[in-house]
């Protein structure tokens, strides 16, 4: 292992016996942060050669793949960025044919095959559609690891069956491998793998290897030489990668800031620390201590958030405490709390971010015991806004409780402290078992956490759901019980408490509808946080028409009660009779 993801790569094209060479590949190694956020990506594709525009299709792919791919959110996995970049190539290409004259004709227009390798961390993502071929070499020659999209009408008479613009949407094949230190990859268009045998192939890149300097370029050209000796009609392209080092598992931009900052001391009023002068002390726990402090160069005011001294000893602990900052710069949301720009260079470990003169939603509730459905309506309203910044992201808020959620003077609902998020793009390439502990409040936490399930979107809307049932009837729907049921049988044994038998007028759909985002499986939840906002203020049919629940389902316990009751009165009554 080493600190950075290093390849050796070889690659060459010719156009054989062909006029046009329809082929088109590339790579790129990026410089950091993206080679650890985004990893290195090699692309490959392969004209149809009925079409005069395929070598522009093939072109366009490769070249809208390698450069969209690296602006898209280091926040989003491999393969959701990819696969929003390849759904966007195919548009535009399928967009180009409809303005053609192949716009009846899709073996005229631009269409082409594409095949992908991106290389993060210690795993290698392929992206596939069409049939060129991406091979592993092994030690019994090449292992395939992608499946031809050819269908077959005859003997010798084929036509693709899926490719890039051939329709407004596309399906690509995906899949993901470890990888290890001397892995060799090959991505070889039709050209080549139906021409050159796989012993062949692999016997070339092993005598490559074995030359001081691994010239993998010699192993390409020889291997595209031996396709056109075979009588290769066709254009002829081959890429060749080897992993020649991998990064530690968990490595990552976050880290390397970490490198270079020293623990703060405990700040103190009229303190002068970095650039700020401090004000006071806002809140302080067991988890960090934030200030309302003044920078000094723009007199602005900011909220500076240190870490707790209890677990500075913790590298996990620091290390989410950095992740607060990194979440906070990737969201632009006005419901999520914003960070300070650097305007300096920083030599402590600390957060700063834009001071919101309000109170947590805590303390409003202590304020505002029995607050109106339209308010409460409101402030949910807020806080699924935000939450959807962090869907967008593929990130989880997993710590969704009202001590993190903001009120200013204005009613802006902000979401806070993300030091609990969970970020797809970031977790790919952690250790394993780094997320296995609970890392939100137990009475706010979905059960699936309980049980050391991973989290969705589901899992935020079962927190922001306990807390409309909060501000609502000053209780919890399952009381302590959720953060006791460890197994299946024990959540499926939790009984949801009718906000209607509160004191306040609330609607039995809305009931129904709180009723089902805290549902604890996750399956029978809403789908969606715009399907709840929606249930909360217009009533939906399938509640109205719901005949009441029994009372062995509402209340067990007082069914079971009521019926030892009538039993003993029976018995009484038969008593007395004899």
């Amino acid at each position: 292992m080493s600190s950075e993801l290093k390849i050796s790569a070889g690659q060459h094209s010719d156009r054989g016996r062909k006029e046009v060479n329809q082929d088109f590949h590339g790579l790129c190694v990026p410089a950091q942060p993206l080679l650890d956020s985004k990893g290195i990506a090699i692309a490959l594709a392969d004209g149809i050669g009925s079409s005069a525009v395929s070598d522009v299709a093939s072109q366009a792919a490769v070249g809208g793949f390698l450069e969209d791919y690296y602006c898209t959110s280091e926040a989003w996995t491999v393969k959701t960025s990819a696969e929003r970049v390849l759904a966007a190539v195919n548009s535009w290409l399928h967009a180009q044919t409809q303005q053609s004259q192949g716009r009846y004709d899709k073996d005229r227009g631009y269409v082409c095959t594409f095949s992908a390798l991106v290389l993060k961390s210690a795993t290698a993502h392929l992206f596939h559609v069409g049939d060129a071929r991406i091979f592993r070499v092994s030690s019994h020659g090449l292992e395939q690891l992608t499946t031809d999209h050819r269908i077959w009408v005859a003997p010798g008479q084929s036509h693709l069956g899926r490719a890039l613009g051939v329709g407004p949407r596309v399906e690509i094949d995906y899949q993901a491998l470890q990888v290890e230190v001397g892995d060799v990859f090959v991505l070889a268009t039709d050209g080549v793998h139906e021409y050159v045998e796989a012993e062949f192939v692999a016997g070339a890149i092993a005598a490559a290897l074995a030359v001081p300097g691994v010239d993998l370029d010699t192993a390409a050209r020889e291997i595209v030489a031996e396709a056109a000796r075979c009588g290769s009609p066709d254009n002829l392209t081959v890429q060749i990668i080897r992993v020649d080092a991998l990064p530690e598992r968990g490595a990552n931009e976050i880290q390397q800031q970490l490198a270079g900052l020293q623990l703060p001391p405990l700040l103190e009023p009229r303190m002068d620390f970095d650039g700020y002068r401090i004000v006071k002390e806002l809140h302080g726990s067991s988890r960090s201590h934030v200030y309302l402090a003044v920078d000094n160069a723009s007199g602005g005011k900011v909220a500076l958030k240190i870490p707790s001294i209890d677990l500075r000893g913790d590298p996990a602990y620091i290390e989410r405490f950095m992740l607060e900052e990194w979440v906070a710069r990737r969201i632009d949301n006005a419901h999520v709390l914003k960070p300070c720009a650097p305007a300096r260079k920083r030599n402590y470990l600390y957060v700063a971010s834009e001071f919101i003169d309000g109170q947590s939603l805590a303390q409003w509730m202590i304020d505002n015991p029995a607050p109106a459905l339209e308010t409460v309506r409101g402030i949910v309203e807020q806080i699924a806004r935000g939450l959807l910044a962090f869907h967008r992201m593929e990130m989880l808020h997993q710590d969704l409780r009202p001590a993190n959620i903001l009120i200013d003077a204005t009613g802006t609902v902000k979401i806070i402290d993300f030091a609990s998020a969970r970020v797809a793009g970031l977790a790919e390439t952690a250790p394993p078992g780094a997320e296995e502990d609970i890392l939100g409040t137990a009475q706010y936490t979905a059960p699936e956490y309980f049980l050391g399930e991973g989290g969705s979107p589901r899992s935020d809307l079962f927190s922001l759901g306990v807390i409309a049932y909060q501000m609502l009837t000053g209780r919890l729907p399952y009381g302590a019980e959720v953060a006791k049921a460890r197994s299946r049988a024990a959540q499926r044994r939790l009984r949801y408490d009718s906000a209607l038998g509160d004191k306040r007028e609330i609607p039995a759909w809305v009931d129904e509808a709180l009723r089902r985002a805290l549902q604890p499986e996750p399956a029978r939840r809403y789908g969606e946080l715009s399907e709840f906002l929606h249930d909360l203020r217009h009533p939906n049919s399938e509640f109205l028409s719901r005949t009441r629940a029994p009372l062995l389902e509402r209340n067990p316990l007082a069914f079971w009660k009521s019926l030892c009751l009538v039993l003993a009165v029976l018995l009484v009554l038969a008593l007395l009779r004899h």
